[in-house]
């Protein structure tokens, strides 16, 4: 009778990079975990957190997460969490940012395994976690671990100005790099040039970018002007696009000159942004090459091997089981890869779970939204929710498992445009932009390069794709000439109604789309009940 007891214990789970709580509810579904913490920063995503899980303790900065849980808590028995991380890809260099501060929350969520000491761990992530492309950066803080734990290093070049921009100039703007800090626009000067030059291919949306920034525009063009011409390659290049923008706005000058004389003060202004970010983040640079453009020379390591190495040494040992599951397989009506990585320590075996549905007998988007077709939708979220009629759901269906609640929240969608209307009333179901004529795709700068998950509409008779901020992605309802709403998003997601969604109407959209499936996470949460309580162990 002892033994019985003891198996039949819960046991306590923190969750990090919790966002709405899609990990959470498949754990506590099986009535067998108690989430007595939780790690998130959005601000929205507390809202929805705190709606559903008001007894968790929740802070803001996953750092807040240490020992000290185990002082207030007792042992924490299960880590759960998805920190994000971003790809390392001389791509990079289109933005201002260079080094993702994402790949360093993937650090924060090693640093809380190795304080908590759980007897288990999941991480969830893209499916792609563990491709060479997701990389950390090597830096001074790197060194001691790298060293003690052999992780490969790869010697890597980092572009900070592309080749077609420096010409005979690659030495002389070298050397501006270690003084990079006097170059640097403020941030506000940076944000209305930048926006000038992302609309340099559309000239309506140019005009409208000029007219919105144009006070800070003309302080900046004054400061330019003021300090006036040089030798130097960057004060020449600032002065020349200080003057067209300034007869731009005298009326003297069109756009292509405007966009042309910015371009390249930008992308040196992106380089010494990115040469910034490299020096505040202690990143060790190996000298500056001048074969191709101008790169940095760093070294890199992968970032899975990162968590593999640390998290399976002493004195962890965790044994670590990696690989991609997708949600379709476990019940979810969407086919929707992550890449899941459980690890467990104190003789337990890492496994991962296994679907137990196959192509054929997927769940579709009917299931999962046709009985709330009629329901009425609306545009406010501080509409009240609406009433739904009971009906009849079959033991073991997937609207057993959605239907769990009288009342429709979240059923919101945004207020669909003339010309959106008109794409979506052109649209069969499993059709996108590109099945549109070409008069219904004026809008767009290059329609070619649109993504096909842009103007869906939805098939009832499939799984949806991955579900992502359907409201940018503009996914249409099957048969309904209209936007899906945060509930269908949800529901595809796997939400039971109950669930309540809660910020800006984008934001639960987003919510919805950064979430782990419930039902996903709960087959999840079921083999780490297994591994916990494996030959009669309970961790």
């Amino acid at each position: 009778m002892r033994e019985r007891k003891s198996r039949m214990r819960n046991y306590s789970v923190v969750d990090l990079f919790a966002g709405a709580g899609g990990l959470s509810l498949g754990f506590l579904q099986t009535k067998r975990f108690n989430i007595v913490a939780a790690a998130e920063k959005n601000p929205n995503a507390q809202l929805t957190y705190k709606q559903n899980y008001p007894t968790v303790e929740l802070v803001d900065d996953v750092k807040k997460i240490d020992s000290k849980l185990s002082d207030k808590f007792g042992k924490i028995d299960v880590v759960i969490g998805g920190p994000p991380c971003q790809g390392f890809s001389n791509a990079n260099r289109q933005k201002a940012q260079t080094i993702s501060t994402n790949n360093a929350l993937v650090k924060e969520y090693v640093r809380a395994i190795c304080e908590l000491k759980p007897t288990v761990f999941v991480m969830e992530n893209v499916g792609m976690l563990r491709s060479e492309v997701h990389r950390f950066y090597y830096s001074e803080k790197d060194r001691a671990i790298i060293g003690k734990l052999d992780i490969n290093l790869r010697k890597d070049e980092l572009e900070l100005l592309a080749e077609r921009y420096c010409e005979d100039q690659q030495e002389a703007l070298k050397e501006t790099l270690t003084a990079y800090s006097e170059y640097l626009w403020t941030d506000k000067e940076y944000l209305a040039v930048n926006v000038l030059y992302r609309q340099r291919n559309n000239y309506a949306k140019l005009k409208k970018a000029i007219e919105k920034y144009h006070h800070r525009l003309e302080l900046f063009v004054k400061r330019l002007t003021e300090r006036g011409d040089g030798d130097s390659v960057v004060i020449h290049a600032e002065y020349e696009m200080a003057k067209a923008i300034n007869a731009y706005l005298n009326g003297s000058a069109d756009g292509s000159q405007v966009t042309h004389a910015i371009e390249l003060p930008i992308m040196l202004q992106r380089m010494y942004k990115h040469y910034q970010e490299l020096v505040c983040n202690q990143i060790i640079i190996d000298g500056i090459s001048l074969e191709k453009g101008i790169c940095a020379k760093i070294s890199s390591f992968p970032v899975f091997e990162y968590v593999q190495k640390v998290l399976g040494a002493e004195p962890y040992c965790y044994d670590i089981k990696p690989g991609v599951l997708n949600a379709v397989d476990f019940g979810v009506p969407q086919k929707r890869e992550r890449y899941i990585v459980i690890g467990a320590k104190n003789g337990h075996k890492a496994v991962l779970p296994k679907g137990n549905f196959v192509e054929g007998e997927y769940r579709t988007v009917r299931d999962a939204i046709e009985d709330i077709e009629g329901v009425p939708t609306y545009f406010n979220v501080t509409t009240p929710p609406r009433l739904l009629e009971p009906i009849e759901t079959e033991p073991g269906s997937l609207l057993s498992v959605l239907r769990d609640s009288d009342r429709l929240y979240n059923h919101i969608i945004t207020e669909t445009q003339d010309t959106a209307m008109e794409r979506f009333k052109a649209l069969k179901q499993g059709q996108n932009f590109h099945c549109l004529d070409d008069s219904l795709k004026t809008t767009y700068t290059d329609a070619k390069r649109t993504q096909n998950t842009i103007y869906l509409r939805l098939n009832y008779s499939e799984p949806s794709g991955t579900v992502v901020n359907v409201r940018k992605s503009m996914w249409v309802h099957p048969k309904l000439d209209r936007a899906l709403s945060v509930r269908e998003a949800a529901r595809l997601q796997s939400f039971p109604d109950s669930f309540i969604f809660k910020g800006t109407k984008d934001a639960q959209y987003q919510q919805v789309g950064n979430a782990v499936p419930p039902i996903l996470a709960k087959a999840i949460a079921e083999q780490v009940l297994m591994i916990l309580e494996e030959d009669g162990n309970n961790g």
